[in-house]
């Protein structure tokens, strides 16, 4: 069974974040630069949040607000949930999608040590198929020829 380490083994841990008393376009524009859909928003070396597109929608876009004026700690998502290494990837492919997520901080402790998106679980979770699929086929193979 595959852990949130295995994925960031293959993903890479970077995460990439915003400080709360930045503002909203600055957030927007690295997720923008990096390809990603939601920052880890970090004060004092401290998760304290998660801003992701969706808080920008909702928060910004249908309350008129402008991206420019905006700080991020207005509008993020104070309560996240996090995973830690050793939690299975089916584990948190059902948290979030119980829970309507689509981005988990990994910790370890008190640290922040990676970010993984529910794209990143599926591909993982398809690699771990693929993988059991070979092994099958190699298995058959070996089996016909004895």
């Amino acid at each position: 069974m595959s852990t949130v380490g295995t994925l960031l083994n293959t993903k890479g841990n970077h995460v990439w974040h915003a400080h709360p008393e930045q503002s909203v376009l600055d957030a927007i524009t690295l997720m923008e630069e990096k390809g990603v859909g939601a920052l880890a928003v970090v004060k004092d070396d401290r998760l304290v949040g998660i801003f992701s597109e969706r808080d920008y929608a909702r928060q910004v876009i249908l309350k008129g607000r402008t991206s420019k004026d905006t700080l991020v700690k207005d509008i993020m998502t104070r309560q996240v949930l996090v995973t830690h290494s050793e939690q299975s990837t089916n584990d948190c492919m059902a948290l979030m999608t119980e829970k309507k997520i689509r981005h988990l901080p990994v910790m370890h402790g008190d640290k922040l040590v990676g970010m993984i998106s529910l794209g990143d679980v599926v591909k993982e979770i398809i690699r771990g198929h693929e993988i059991k699929i070979q092994e099958l086929e190699n298995y058959i193979s070996w089996e016909e020829n004895y």
